[in-house]
């Protein structure tokens, strides 16, 4: 049997650039959660309220009647609130697992050892998040802005609410920004998906129900920063410049989501770390 030299040789395969690794994780996990059925049936649900409001928009477009339906800026930020239900549902069923699955199964080690930085690992799992949370709020919401154009047959709307474009975007990258690095903080502290998905149910619900607890009793809605949900709905009425919902200068919420999502960076620098090797 001859015998093959086995010595160097030089690297035949593809060379790619340095800081495009965690585009490999997040393609892997967008295509894992669309495979899941149930999965598809909650983002299939999660369109009915453009399916909605789409038609509002033709009525109000094409029926003299219907005119009190004519769409305005508040249609758009109560289009958006109207999808925060399942801004939950699917951070819950898609980002609880995302770290704390690696974690249960001692994965992070094994991706850190490789050419990945943390920054990338944790980019790379957050954009499978982000990438699922703006197709039910950016995608549709925007869309419905091509609805109405579409519909009306003319860009007069368009041109009196230019600001909508910035407003639409800017809010749905600040609410993902938010719930993405909550929910990543949440999943590196846990080996459970299930634990994690509880544990950010009740950041969210107990922090709403204390807001509403200290509302009624005081009746001063200046506390009503002590909410997570809330301060992302008074930074999304600034955008849409409608009214604040409480007695409160959004700079306040502002700078509460702001040390949020600091806090949520701590929590991730600290638990993902690699495994130092001593010879």
């Amino acid at each position: 049997m001859p015998i093959h030299d086995q010595g160097y040789r030089r690297y035949a395969g593809l060379r790619k650039a340095p800081g495009r690794a965690w585009s490999v994780i997040a393609r892997t996990g967008i295509r894992t959660m669309v495979a899941r059925k149930p999965f598809i049936a909650l983002l299939l649900l999660a369109w009915l309220p453009f399916l909605v409001r789409s038609v509002q928009i033709y009525a109000a477009a094409n029926l003299p009647q219907a005119d009190f339906l004519a769409p305005d800026a508040r249609l758009f930020r109560q289009f958006l609130d109207q999808q925060a239900p399942f801004l939950f549902f699917v951070t819950v069923y898609a980002g609880s697992g995302l770290i704390a699955n690696d974690r249960r199964a001692n994965a992070l080690p094994l991706y850190l050892a490789r050419p990945l930085t943390r920054l990338e690992y944790v980019f790379g799992k957050g954009a499978v998040l982000a990438a699922l949370l703006l197709f039910v709020t950016w995608v549709p919401a925007m869309l419905l802005l091509v609805v109405q154009v579409a519909f009306a047959g003319s860009l007069a709307f368009l041109r009196s609410h230019l600001f909508l474009f910035p407003a639409i975007t800017l809010f749905s990258l600040v609410q993902v920004t938010v719930v993405t690095l909550l929910m990543l903080a949440l999943s590196s502290l846990s080996r459970s998906s299930r634990y994690v998905g509880i544990l950010y149910a009740a950041v969210l619900f107990f922090t709403r129900a204390v807001s509403g607890i200290v509302y009624g009793v005081t009746r001063d809605s200046r506390l009503s920063w002590i909410s997570v949900s809330s301060n992302i709905e008074q930074v999304g009425d600034a955008l849409f410049r409608l009214p604040s919902r409480a007695e409160l200068p959004v700079a306040v919420p502002a700078l509460v989501l702001a040390l949020l999502v600091t806090v949520s960076i701590l929590v991730l620098q600290r638990r993902i770390q690699g495994v130092e090797v001593v010879s």
